[in-house]
């Protein structure tokens, strides 16, 4: 990690300029396009990988493989992408189209066969390149709305086939698609004093005033600091068509004239994609749902599309030496806001002292750290934080306090707990959860563990209480010939749905779930069915082993 990590810290600024096809690819779809979200805009615990393309709000439109290629992955999720489909292009790059409605064609043959092969909804495939080609504008999928997604539209990616890293879609000629002659909204600055620094009399983080110019830019008001500091901004892109909130694509900071910090959202990998925690002000985005973008490095971290010099993007003002910051925020098209502050050394006497936290321990961020009391313990791996801080850590009426979720986790700690409540019978059925929230449990004897990556109040939760199954339309006993699908809704209030199967004249067949609505979906396959009466079986199962059986039977005609 040393390594990467110093390979982004060097005095040049130049990105390296790939030159990337700009009329090989079409568009997916073929209505004009209008994002809803672009590439590296900010999301929880990660960056955005791709466009969000609108739909015109509805499902079931055409989606296009963009070039020739063959189909190299589909991956069928409750979460994520949800249906999603993999092209592989021969001159290097794969594409991505997720959140569909359903495949089609030959596509669809090869996802439905699976499906029951597995005996699953959740599958994953790696067709080989002879399996299933595709040509440049063949249909290959409907749009919906499947998986993570708010609401209908496309998720578009493009992939470095050998590297897998993502590559920000517009330098592939879809900048011709999207009329953009907006600049970036600057919407807020803030001064960070860090090391026990004042700035502006103040030990905590300040928001400091802007003055629109005549010309357009921003003037910030005095900043006055003894030690050293950083910035941060709210700042969002909109082009002339889509009006969403958007990502900036650049952003570059420059200390007297100099250059010291630039990002920029080209290309970078899924490793990378968590460190938008350490990218923005967590704990404000915690409290306040704001994404503030830090322009400073307290610690180095390993995120690939930041060039910064040695200090990092941190400023030191000095006495009798007054110095001009200035923050450039563009889009890809070149449109460009600004703003200009000046700062000051000081050494007024701060009014605002920093804030406190109770706390008996110090955490290291690269140091493996152990805390344990009573029968409870927490195991945090070097690594699992992006600074060190102090720790609030207790064990109290049978649960574990580990902090609180405003200091951002990057990879998994371990919890374990020594049952000392409840007896063997029923220990199968606890698992350990933030809240009633479930978190994967093992147990050896009387001993749990399990993994997060969110700090918070943990303990054993008991959970005897089965799935419920509710179906939207009751069929006991009805003939429902003309009936094209049957549906569920199945939930559980503790530790979450595991897995559901259902069974049709003894024979497994799909059920397609939707986690919005926890809704599963059954569409009638004569393959399937008798001439009049049919018994249905549903099967569903939580994460500790509870299970529901619902059985029904009802009458169809397969007469035409």
């Amino acid at each position: 990690m040393k390594l990467s990590v110093l390979a982004l810290l060097f005095s040049s600024f130049l990105f390296a300029q790939t030159q990337y096809p700009k009329d090989y690819f079409r568009p997916p779809l073929d209505i004009p396009m209008q994002l809803s979200g672009n590439f590296g805009e900010l999301r929880p615990n990660h960056f955005h990988a791709g466009f969000d393309l609108k739909t015109n709000q509805k499902e079931g439109l055409n989606v296009y493989a963009i070039a020739d290629g063959y189909v190299s992955r589909i991956k069928i999720s409750t979460f994520g992408n949800g249906k999603c489909i993999y092209i592989t292009h021969p001159n290097g790059y794969t594409s991505v189209y997720g959140h569909l409605q359903t495949t089609v064609g030959p596509i669809q043959d090869y996802v439905k066969k699976t499906h029951y092969q597995e005996k699953a909804y959740e599958i994953e495939m790696f067709p080989k390149p002879d399996e299933l080609p595709v040509t440049k504008g063949q249909l290959i999928a409907l749009s919906g709305n499947t998986g993570s997604s708010e609401g209908p539209h496309l998720h578009f990616e493009i992939r470095d086939t050998k590297t897998e890293f993502v590559i920000n879609p517009i330098f592939f000629g879809f900048d011709q698609n999207i009329k953009d002659t907006k600049k970036p909204t600057l919407s807020g600055l803030y001064v960070y004093p860090l090391d026990n620094a004042t700035v502006n009399q103040s030990k905590q983080p300040l928001l400091v005033n802007m003055t629109l110019q005549k010309d357009g830019t921003y003037l910030a008001g005095k900043v006055k600091a003894n030690g050293k500091i950083g910035f941060g901004i709210n700042a969002v892109d909109t082009d002339d068509v889509s009006f969403n909130k958007n990502g900036v694509f650049n952003v570059s900071t420059f200390l007297n004239g100099n250059q010291n910090y630039n990002y920029q959202f080209n290309t970078y990998s899924f490793d990378e994609m968590r460190y938008i925690n350490a990218f923005i002000d967590y704990p404000r985005y915690k409290k306040t749902s704001q994404r503030v973008q830090k322009l400073f490095m307290k610690t180095p971290f390993a995120l690939s599309i930041i060039k910064t010099d040695s200090l990092r993007g941190i400023i030191s003002p000095q006495p009798n030496l007054a110095s001009t910051y200035r923050i450039e925020v563009s889009d890809y098209f070149g449109n460009l806001n600004s703003i200009t502050v000046p700062i000051e050394y000081d050494t007024a006497t701060p009014l605002i002292e920093p804030e406190t936290t109770e706390s008996k321990y110090l955490v290291r961020y690269n140091k493996d750290s152990n805390f344990e009391k009573d029968n409870m313990s927490v195991f945090f791996p070097a690594g699992t934080f992006y600074d060190d801080f102090n720790l609030n850590f207790d064990v109290k009426n049978n649960k574990i306090y580990i902090h609180d979720d405003t200091v951002p986790v990057h990879s998994n700690f371990t919890i374990t707990i020594k049952d000392t409540l409840y007896p063997e019978s029923l220990r199968d059925k606890l698992y350990i959860g933030k809240g009633n929230s479930y978190n994967g449990t093992i147990r050896k004897g009387d001993v749990f563990t399990a993994k997060a990556k969110i700090l918070g109040q943990y303990g054993l939760v008991l959970d005897t209480i089965a799935p419920v199954i509710k179906i939207t339309k009751p069929v006991e006993g009805k003939w429902i010939s003309n009936q094209k699908k049957i549906e569920f809704v199945i939930s559980d209030s503790l530790s979450g749905i595991k897995s559901y199967n259902g069974y049709l004249n003894g024979s497994w067949i799909l059920f397609e779930y939707e986690n919005k609505n926890r809704k599963i979906t059954h569409t009638f396959d004569d393959q399937y069915l008798t001439e009049g009466e049919n018994f249905l079986k549903l099967e569903v199962v939580d994460n500790v082993g509870n299970s529901t059986i619902f059985e029904t039977q009802f009458f169809r005609s397969q007469q035409k």
